[in-house]
């Protein structure tokens, strides 16, 4: 063998090993999509050498702070025992450094709007819409005081509404993160958000809730899905949310949301962006977390074990499914 090609059998073999390797940390405050008020979305992640973290929606916040607390998902954080306050009050006040809200729909934003009464200043960043929903409907001073930036007086400013254009990638301040928002739909057209989060070269990607291409007139999901597709050959994509509403529903029953068969064609559509001659291997062993299960007050986790059982039917793809739990650190 040359020493040329030995030197390319090094690097393959590094870039393989690195690649596999984590790069993020997640903290699961909430996973559901209801109807179960205390475990709603809301997930904190920073790169894996960090405790900076971005908040990706916040249906859920404290109460998903100290549910974690308890399962030791932050032992690198110090502590002052001495302190009158609460560990989770620390972690929110110091440690969450900015908002990423998908849509303002209640099962995204209730943990926000609750804890903001302990929360310090820092931005919510979200599309137009977005925006505009916390500041008209939310934070008005009749629904609740006006924590914003932006609307009825009088003004507290504790939150710095930043607004997201399409497709452009901004950093998000005091962390090592940047971020790039993609337009989805939702139900009848109602704007929702994904968000592609980049660190030191490497990403992960959230959705928020969204109905699939096939029901819509704009292809909102196909335009994020080739932005992502470089990204899987290239190695750089560590993992995807992607929600699972519901295990089997008719189409006009979705109002803007995927059930287990519009998750797998989707992922299906994806592969075959990726490599169109070979989509069974393309996207094989992607850490894909399912969130957003709807549980119809069943048996608890019995809506997401038959959920989790469709998947592994239906996955044709060799895709990782990643089930979050409220509480729980994930590395990916």
């Amino acid at each position: 063998m040359t020493k040329i090609s030995l030197a390319l059998a090094f690097c393959f073999f590094y870039f393989n090993c690195f690649s596999a390797e984590e790069s993020f940390k997640i903290v699961v405050l909430g996973s559901g999509g209801g109807p179960l008020e205390s475990n709603l979305s809301g997930y904190l992640i920073a790169p894996k050498d960090s405790t900076d973290f971005v908040c990706l929606d916040a249906g859920a916040l404290l109460n998903g702070i100290g549910i974690a607390e308890k399962n030791k998902c932050f032992e690198e954080i110090q502590w002052d025992a001495e302190s009158s306050f609460c560990k989770e009050r620390q972690i929110l006040r110091d440690h969450i450094k900015a908002y990423l809200i998908s849509h303002a729909h209640l099962d995204h934003i209730m943990g926000l709007v609750i804890a903001s009464t302990e929360d310090s200043p820092k931005p919510i960043f979200g599309i137009n819409s977005v925006i505009n929903f916390l500041r008209d409907y939310i934070f008005n001073g009749k629904i609740w005081p006006n924590f914003g930036s932006e609307g009825n007086f009088p003004q507290i400013n504790q939150y710095a509404y930043q607004r997201l254009a399409f497709e452009k990638c901004i950093p998000i301040p005091h962390t090592k993160m940047k971020v790039e928002t993609y337009l989805l739909s939702h139900p009848g057209g109602y704007e929702s958000s994904a968000f592609l989060i980049e660190s030191s070269g490497c990403y992960v990607v959230y959705f928020g809730d969204t109905a699939p291409d096939c029901l819509e007139p704009k292809k909102h999901m196909d335009k994020v899905w080739k932005r992502l597709a470089p990204l899987v050959l290239e190695k750089k994509l560590k993992g995807v949310f992607l929600e699972c509403s519901y295990l089997d529903k008719p189409d006009n029953q979705l109002f803007g949301h995927l059930d287990a068969k519009h998750m797998i064609d989707e992922l299906r559509h994806f592969a075959l962006l990726v490599d169109p001659l070979n989509p069974e291997s393309a996207l094989k062993d992607l850490k894909v977390l399912v969130i957003h299960i709807k549980d119809p007050c069943l048996q608890r986790d019995f809506y997401k074990q038959q959920i989790a059982e469709e998947l592994e039917k239906l996955n044709d793809l060799g895709i990782q499914f990643i089930f979050p739990s409220q509480g729980e650190k994930i590395e990916i």
